[in-house]
């Protein structure tokens, strides 16, 4: 039976994979292209998620070896070298950062699964969190390079279904709660689910309880989870069913990160 840390871990390895399949193709003046993220070319993206996998790997590395995570006062010197490097240097080193990330994830073993405890941040996170939350990054900003070469691009449909019941944590950080409240029900498919959006003095997500009639909103998971992220802007926007909904309300609320 494949434990949900396994199950995440592949999910980042497929991701990884995707990844590479769009980037290595690239020549020199589509890295120096404007990505979807605000501000960043491609090669700017390649530089995060780079600099990313070489903090979470230290991150990793401390947890295993029993110590506190690193002091996060370095990972300004690790933004700071990955922003001195060229945008050839930035898509060059991105992928081995990235690939070396994934296989220290890989080498885990069962054990490890069960035990390991990771401080992030405010977050405690095991085996399986640690890479949700990788994935969560990669996912999204792999979809970033993607959709800018190909506007009809989605996020990886495993990394969803992965992602989806984990975003009642998330948004508490992204939200914001500016502006009149909302509630209402969210329904998706790929993978089906009903959830109830509560904006009031706080964003929540929970369970909706199959009976209170709120305003609906069906989309697919894909693009609830964009939403989420700051990324269902009206381009990119599938079809969808709304019955009492402003969208470019919901916008506001999550503006991206």
């Amino acid at each position: 039976m494949t434990s949900e840390a396994q199950s995440a871990i592949a999910a980042v390895r497929r991701s990884h994979e995707r990844l590479q399949a769009v980037v290595e193709p690239l020549a020199a003046d589509q890295l120096r292209g404007r990505s979807y993220a605000t501000d960043w070319t491609i090669a700017q993206v390649l530089s995060h998620l780079g600099s990313g996998a070489q903090i979470s790997a230290l991150v990793l590395d401390a947890a295993l070896a029993g110590r506190p995570a690193p002091d996060p006062t370095i990972f300004a010197d690790i933004w700071a070298t990955w922003n001195a490097k060229t945008p050839d240097q930035q898509a060059s080193d991105a992928l081995p950062a990235d690939r070396a990330l994934v296989e220290a994830y890989e080498a885990l073993d069962v054990d490890q699964h069960r035990q390991l405890r990771v401080t992030f941040g405010p977050m405690e996170l095991d085996a399986a969190g640690m890479a949700r939350l990788r994935l969560g990054e990669h996912a999204v900003h792999t979809w970033d390079v993607a959709v800018a070469l190909d506007p009809a691009a989605t996020v990886d449909g495993v990394a969803v279904g992965e992602l989806i019941d984990g975003l009642g944590g998330l948004v508490g950080f992204v939200a914001k709660a500016a502006g009149p409240s909302i509630r209402l029900r969210v329904t998706t498919h790929d993978p089906e689910r009903e959830i109830v959006l509560d904006v009031d003095d706080s964003v929540q997500l929970a369970g909706w309880d199959g009976h209170e009639q709120l305003p609906r909103l069906a989309l697919p998971a894909e693009a609830f989870l964009r939403l989420v992220y700051g990324r269902l802007d009206p381009d990119h926007t599938p079809p969808t069913q709304v019955d009492g909904v402003d969208l470019d309300q919901l916008r506001m609320v999550f503006p991206g990160f």
